[in-house]
């Protein structure tokens, strides 16, 4: 498998797979939710090259990871042994009592609705699609393929309670496809012919054993099947403790069915469907009191939820308000923000000589523009900090113009460039449309604009005595330019050098991680190449990170891939936090043994905030001894 590595460091960073009580993804995150939180090692994720981010947030461990989630998650679940949609445990019931009210209802609402937010998304850009080719006059409502296509489109919608029955099911504990009866009953034709009777003059009431019963449309609803669900996982529980295991399977699933349905149209749907109904007018009420005030707090705080996962407890109220009104005019407000990070990236993108960021920033941009913001905010905007905030700033303005236009969308879907499809009304084009637009672009120009200017912070004089500075050093002695102050880190072994570039690791070798060198050992020592503090001492030993007097962080990694000998054949001589001068024995290590083991012992030593500096300079020497200069830090 491409990612069994990467699987088996985010199941030993979490603490194990017993420590995982349930595993979901979405687009770009693995979302753990641990028994034991103390037991996971975010720093160690977090020093992944292969992981973006780590966030604690709503009571889950996330691991933002980017576009290849779904097949780091396979990964994972082989590797593990976990099953193909999610993990269980017996813990997480245990952990829901412990978790406070926001975390537990964040947990809940993401776990019901990720592993059907892709399946989401394309349906309503589906539709979305299918309005535009209507409102341009090139498909007509009345052809085969558009009713066709829209039927594609609107099923996920129309039979949603099914569809959440199942995951709702899943997330409650219970069996998910008795909640999808329950669901399907909702809608079934029995019901529906029903309440199109009922609305005819002189129609005869449906009742329950001579209890009436409110008939509504449950088709695309959502909080009523969710209700219904955890109903049904209370009664099953309970059910299970009183029926002998010989018999359960059968007569539990009965009992089940036979009071929840009924219950669900007598109490929980007509309860459910009011509180429904309330959230939504209320939501239109505060939207209303000032649309422009709405659309742009909700544009500046959005990325600022999505960053701790908060996001999550607005998707129900989104699906509500489509279910309610047909329409919903939060979600438009959401565009600028998302594009005001696109704005941010493409700011540091042109701005930025760093190749490295550069490159970064670019596909974050690419990736924003689908609705994929993970890249550009933990990639790019957020450590760079003003970027973040100009994305912000701009996804205000844009969301208070998009807010004065009283925009809605018409179906459901991640914000993206496809969502101006969606927007888009029954009758064509109009200035809800433009205001939408007017408001992207405007969040977009204001981001990109103002980041270029005032959110990079290598000015371009700076950028020049770089390249001034850098062409007429000698070749050797770097050192000897005195209008800037160096810093010489001095070779932490012997052996051939290389440049970093050439590593067989294309980690190491795209300067990801920082520009530095690379060195072939011929003696099995690593020392100390400055005075300063070990960082980091990796459990396996084959690396460790030092951070100088001077605030220099370099990484010593020995070997290629020897993370997998988990620690053989190599031997400390330190401590984490342990105070070192240079010349100091760090570490040993058996070249032969890990040579025989089939292991390449080249070694990248690498500053990893090279940007804070001007140039990182490397020794133009073919072969090297310990306590030689290796590096020159030009700042």
């Amino acid at each position: 498998m491409k990612y069994e590595q990467l699987a088996k460091d985010i199941i030993k960073g979490v603490g194990g797979k017993n420590n995982v009580a349930s595993l979901v993804h979405c687009a770009t995150r693995l979302r753990f939710k641990l028994n034991d939180h103390k037991r996971a090692d975010a720093e160690f994720l977090k020093q992944h090259p292969d992981i973006i981010m780590v966030v604690e947030s709503g009571g889950q461990f996330q691991v933002v990871v980017g576009n290849n989630v779904a097949d780091i998650f396979k990964a994972i679940n082989q590797v593990a042994g976990f099953s193909d949609e999610s993990t269980s445990s017996d813990n997480s019931e245990n952990d829901n009592k412990k978790a406070n009210l926001l975390n537990a209802f964040i947990d809940i609402v993401s776990g019901i609705f990720t592993p059907v937010l892709g399946a989401m998304a394309a349906a309503g850009i589906l539709k979305g699609l299918l309005a535009l080719l209507v409102a341009l006059k090139i498909m007509s409502t009345t052809e085969g393929s558009y009713k066709i296509l829209y039927a594609a489109g609107d099923a996920l919608f129309y039979f949603l309670p099914i569809v959440l029955g199942y995951t709702a099911g899943k997330k409650f504990g219970t069996n998910p496809f008795i909640t999808m009866v329950i669901g399907g009953a909702l809608i079934h034709p029995t019901i529906l012919q029903a309440l199109s009777g009922a609305q005819q003059p002189g129609a005869v009431s449906l009742d329950f054993f001579g209890i009436p019963i409110t008939l509504i449309n449950y088709s695309n609803s959502v909080i009523p099947i969710i209700f219904a669900a955890w109903i049904c996982s209370i009664l099953e529980r309970q059910f299970n403790k009183i029926f002998h295991s010989s018999f359960r399977n059968l007569v539990t699933p009965f009992f089940c069915l036979a009071i929840t349905v009924p219950l669900t149209f007598l109490l929980i749907g007509p309860v459910a469907t009011w509180v429904s109904q309330l959230l939504a007018d209320g939501y239109l009420t505060i939207y209303t009191l000032n649309p422009i005030i709405a659309g742009a707090f909700i544009g500046a705080l959005w990325q600022v939820l999505v960053i701790f996962g908060l996001h999550w407890g607005f998707i129900p109220l989104m699906l509500n308000n489509l279910a309610t009104h047909h329409k919903d005019t939060m979600m438009p407000l959401l565009i600028p923000a998302v594009f005001g990070q696109v704005g941010a990236s493409l700011g540091v993108m042109l701005r930025t000589k760093d190749m490295k960021m550069k490159t970064l920033a670019g596909s974050a941009v690419t990736a924003g523009m689908f609705g994929i913001t993970e890249p550009a905010v933990y990639g790019v905007t957020l450590p760079n900090k003003r970027p973040f905030i100009f994305g912000c700033i701009g996804g205000a303005i844009g969301g208070a113009i998009i807010g004065s236009f009283n925009t809605a969308v018409y179906s459901f879907g991640l914000v993206s460039i496809f969502s101006f499809a969606q927007i888009i009304p029954d009758t064509g084009i109009n200035n809800t449309v433009w205001g939408a637009i007017i408001g992207t672009l405007t969040s977009v120009i204001f981001a990109a604009v103002a980041t270029y200017f005032f959110g990079v912070k290598n000015n371009k004089a700076q950028e020049n005595s770089v390249e001034t500075t850098v062409s007429v050093l000698p070749e050797k002695t770097p050192s000897s330019t005195s209008s800037h102050k160096n810093m010489t880190i001095f070779s932490p072994m012997s052996g051939s050098v290389m440049p970093l570039t050439s590593v067989n690791d294309p980690t190491f070798a795209s300067e990801l991680m920082g520009k530095g060198v690379a060195i072939l050992p011929n003696v099995g020592q690593v020392i100390s190449p400055v005075d300063g503090t070990i960082e980091s001492l990796f459990r396996t030993k084959h690396a460790i990170g030092i951070v100088s007097n001077e605030g220099t962080e370099i990484l010593i990694h020995v070997g290629i891939d020897t993370v997998k000998l988990d620690g053989k054949f190599f031997y400390t001589h330190v401590d984490s936090g342990s105070t070192v001068k240079k010349g100091d024995l760090l570490l040993t290590f058996d070249m032969d043994e890990i040579r025989q083991a089939g292991f390449d012992l080249t070694t990248p030593i690498i500053i990893t905030n090279s940007d804070d500096y001007i140039a990182v300079i490397e020794s133009q020497q073919t072969n090297i001894n310990a306590q030689e200069p290796l590096i020159t830090l030009l700042s």
